[in-house]
């Protein structure tokens, strides 16, 4: 019996992701080319049957499920939203560092924000549902929150999330060798 997989998608490319900006709790929309992107994934995602699709409620992940063919089968989670950088959100990280040259997200975490072990929290409770799933599972979320559920997967602390980069649009799969959970795929682009 094969076991269990788990399909991460980042959304598509916003103003803001084009620029850089930590964008957690704003709600902003994709561009265009986020739109182009995330139905380019249609035809990569189609053809595989899942037990469970899961999205972030904000527009840009929603939007992404939604174009890539999953809008109906989604069940909304906010524990999937991306990390709250408190009053760095919408900052680069040069913007950032410029006031505070040793600052880590992953590390620091943002003024009034999370820290990276309440977005782990976070994750778990989205790996204890997924794990549950009867088959495989499709999680439409964003950057920062899928690289810590991606550590927390490999039983890593939530701070090893920095080592997993994702660009927008990108697919990474999660699964097992033998009884370890590994990364199968990571960061790949739509087609």
């Amino acid at each position: 019996m094969e076991k269990q997989q788990l399909f991460l998608v980042r959304h598509g490319e916003t103003a803001w992701s084009l620029e850089g900006r930590h964008t957690g709790r704003t709600d902003i929309p994709l561009t265009e080319k986020g739109r182009e992107q995330a139905a380019a994934l249609r035809p990569r995602l189609a053809g595989h049957r899942f037990g469970l699709v899961l999205s972030s409620p904000l527009q840009r992940a929603l939007e992404t499920c939604r174009l890539a063919g999953f809008g109906s089968q989604a069940l909304l989670r906010p524990d999937l939203a991306e990390w709250d950088y408190g009053s760095y959100d919408g900052r680069t990280s040069a913007q950032i560092k410029a006031a505070r040259p040793d600052w880590s997200l992953w590390r620091d975490g943002g003024p009034g924000g999370e820290s990276a072990a309440e977005v782990g929290l976070r994750v778990e409770r989205v790996l204890v549902e997924a794990r549950a799933a009867p088959g495989d599972v499709l999680l439409f979320a964003h950057g920062h929150v899928l690289r810590v559920l991606a550590a927390r997967w490999l039983e890593q602390p939530p701070e090893a999330g920095r080592f997993y980069a994702l660009e927008p649009a990108a697919e990474s799969i999660l699964g097992y060798e033998h009884s370890d959970p590994v990364i199968l795929h990571w960061n790949q682009p739509p087609p």
